[in-house]
């Protein structure tokens, strides 16, 4: 493996934990909203420019990033975005390629994102996803280094892990080396759900691994080299740049949302659960404000819920599903939950649907469950417990293979 940390730098002083009940505060909609005294002494790998500027001074430089690739300064209310980071510095940046929801983080879920030139640098932008998820050989021809910054939240069916394989692979068929620079997971602390099958390999999941993975991006790298999941087993010349101050247990709001349709703590917690809600016919709040912390469908028992909201298109979301119809369900909104993953939403959605043939979108369940086990126990009636005790031993196997490429406590 060719996989190199810089760990001597690395100092893990603990932080103290902040309770999963603390309130949250749901005012924001543009930016998440941060806990200062949770993050007050973690470093994310961009801040940690003395560790990856000298591996990259003098060379042609590609960057994968987002939204969310970002310098912190002073606090992480204030930041300088990576790409204006990097060209102050004097590093000979080329080009950048951008993930899902685009360079901007604007594109809806699974839109089209085209290739084009950042306004403000002019920089060409290469999009990753839409016809070519991956780098081709005319988009690296003369970069000499990859470096890799995206914020993740833990999800497998989240789909920057599935743009982190794809970059790997083809910096590994052309020889160029990727710089990681690592964030933490704010799902991190947990391992959960059903593992992928592999004959249900897709951009929502590529790898053989749970729902909720619990590992960092950098990590992941470290696993998709180590467990041979490139093409033709081939490995990818790795540094990644660690998070200073982290563990796994570490409680982190993210200071600005990772897509569109994740606008705060709440949604991300929830999104682990909500997120299968993509695979069926439910609406999970795409298309309000409060994205990923709700879910409703024009078939839901109004008896049964008391609640109803009727999406309309926004900011992330042109065309909600059951648009401009009333929608009768849940509001998690101002909930107090514990980090973890659960199918209850689910099981009472589809308890107390009035049509069950509208429930399941059979393909695309399947694909962000990673299994068609999962729809077929919810169909026969099976509980939470039963369906849980169905994926434990996976998850155990799973388990003890992660621990090989973990770099946080």
């Amino acid at each position: 493996m060719t996989f190199k940390l810089l760990k001597n730098t690395v100092l893990f002083i603990f932080l103290t934990s902040i309770s999963c009940k603390d309130s949250i505060n749901l005012g924001a909609v543009n930016k998440i909203q941060v806990s200062k005294d949770s993050i007050s002494e973690l470093i994310v790998g961009a801040n940690r420019t003395e560790l990856y500027l000298p591996l990259i001074e003098n060379k042609s430089v590609a960057l994968v990033a987002n939204q969310t690739s970002v310098v912190f300064k002073e606090s992480q209310k204030h930041y300088t975005h990576l790409v204006d980071s990097l060209i102050a510095s004097n590093i000979n940046l080329k080009k950048v390629f951008a993930p899902e929801h685009g360079f901007r983080g604007k594109a809806d879920a699974g839109e089209l994102v085209e290739d084009g030139f950042d306004t403000k640098t002019g920089l060409p932008i290469v999009s990753l996803h839409g016809k070519n998820k991956k780098p081709n050989s005319e988009s690296l021809k003369g970069i000499d280094v990859v470096v890799f910054d995206i914020q993740d939240v833990g999800a497998r069916f989240y789909t920057y892990i599935s743009t982190l394989h794809y970059v790997m692979e083809a910096c590994a068929e052309h020889k160029i080396p990727v710089i990681v620079l690592d964030r933490p997971n704010p799902n991190g602390n947990y391992v959960d759900g059903p593992v992928l099958e592999e004959e249900h390999s897709s951009f929502l999941g590529m790898h053989p691994i749970p729902l909720v993975h619990g590992m960092t991006i950098g990590e992941y790298a470290q696993m998709i080299n180590g467990e041979e999941w490139l093409s033709n087993g081939i490995k990818c010349d790795i540094t990644v740049v660690p998070i200073a101050n982290y563990q796994h247990q570490s409680h982190y709001s993210l200071p600005i949302r990772p897509s569109p349709n994740l606008p705060n703590d709440q949604s991300i917690k929830l999104y682990p659960s909500l997120g299968l809600f993509e695979g069926t016919n439910i609406n999970a709040g795409r298309g309000t404000e409060f994205q990923f912390q709700r879910y409703g469908a024009p078939f839901l028992d109004e008896n049964h819920y008391s609640f109803s909201y009727t999406p309309v298109p926004n900011f992330g979301s042109k065309y909600p599903k059951h648009k401009n119809e009333v929608c009768y369900g849940d509001d998690l909104s101002t909930r107090v939950f514990e980090r973890g993953f659960s199918l209850r939403f689910l099981l009472e959605a589809y308890d107390n649907c009035t049509d069950k043939s509208k429930f399941f979108n059979t393909s695309n369940f399947t694909a962000h469950a990673g299994t068609e086990k999962l729809q077929k126990q919810i169909e026969s009636g099976l509980s939470e417990k039963e369906i849980r005790l169905s994926w434990t031993r996976d998850l155990e196997q799973f388990k003890i293979k992660r621990k090989k490429y973990l770099l946080y406590p």
